[in-house]
C-alpha cells in the first residue's frame, strides 16, 4: 500500500506534529511511545519503529477499528490493541502513550498517584497504575483499559503513561499535566509525606471551577476595562 491515499491526511500531519512536540518536551525518546487520533471508524496512528521526535506524516498509518491498514505503507505501532481498545471502550478521540521520565519513575513505586493538586481533577483525580504486562500484549491493553475507567490518564507499571481525550491537543495537554504532577509528587515525597486533597476538597474545587468558568478567558465588565 502506498502513501498516495488522502485518507486522514490532515490527521496524519497532526499526529506527526504532536510527536515532534512531545519529543521536544522530553516525553518521548527514540521509538518509544505512540500517538493516535480517531475520525469515525478510522484511526491515524504512529508506525512501529519510527523515531517519534522526527516523525513525518508518511510514518503515520491509518487503520480501521479492527486494526486493518487503510492507508500508509508502514505497520502500525505494537500498542495498536491498546489504542483501539481505548476507542472501543471509551469512545474517545485521541490517545497518547509516552515513556515520560517522571511518570515512568513513579510507575515503578506507586500503586496510584494521589490527587495532590486540584489540576489532577482534569484527569479524573487519582491516577491509577495498571499492573505490569509485556508491551503489545492483550494483557497489557486490558490492564490499562481497566485503570482508565473514569479517568483521562493512567500510569503503566514499569513502562510509562497513557492519556486520552476528546481532541488530540487535549490528550497532549493531559500527558504534559500528568508528567508535571508526577514531578511535583516526586519532589514533595523527597521532602516528606505529600498532603492529599480529600473528597470534600475536590468537590469544592469542581464547584468553584464551574461557578467561575475556570480555564476560559472572560470579558471584564465595562467599568473595569
Amino acid at each position: 500500500m502506498t502513501d498516495s491515499s488522502p485518507v486522514l491526511g490532515e490527521e496524519r500531519v497532526a499526529v506527526a506534529d504532536v510527536c515532534r512536540r512531545l519529543g521536544a518536551e522530553g516525553l518521548l525518546i527514540g521509538t518509544a511511545g505512540n500517538v493516535s487520533v480517531r475520525v469515525d471508524d478510522r484511526v491515524a496512528i504512529t508506525a512501529t519503529g519510527a523515531v517519534l521526535a522526527d516523525l513525518t506524516p508518511d510514518q503515520v498509518t491509518v487503520v480501521d477499528l479492527d486494526g486493518e491498514i487503510v492507508a500508509g505503507g508502514l505497520l502500525p505501532t505494537s500498542e495498536l490493541d491498546l489504542h483501539l481498545g481505548v476507542y472501543r471502550r471509551y469512545g474517545t478521540t485521541a490517545v497518547v502513550h509516552t515513556h515520560a521520565p517522571m511518570a515512568t519513575a513513579l510507575s515503578l513505586v506507586l500503586d496510584e498517584l494521589p490527587c495532590i493538586h486540584y489540576q489532577l481533577l482534569a484527569l479524573g483525580g487519582t491516577v491509577r497504575v495498571a499492573p505490569y504486562a509485556t508491551f503489545g500484549t492483550p494483557e497489557l491493553a486490558e490492564s490499562v483499559l481497566t485503570a482508565l475507567e473514569g479517568r483521562g490518564a493512567a500510569l503503566m507499571a514499569n513502562h510509562g503513561a497513557v492519556t486520552h481525550a476528546p481532541t488530540l491537543d487535549k490528550a497532549v495537554e493531559h500527558a504534559l499535566l500528568l508528567e508535571w504532577a508526577c514531578g511535583v509528587y516526586q519532589r514533595a515525597a523527597a521532602l516528606g509525606t505529600p498532603r492529599i486533597l480529600d473528597e470534600q476538597q475536590q468537590i469544592a474545587v469542581i464547584e468553584a471551577a464551574l461557578a467561575r468558568n475556570y480555564g476560559t478567558t472572560q470579558s471584564a465588565p465595562e467599568g473595569k476595562r
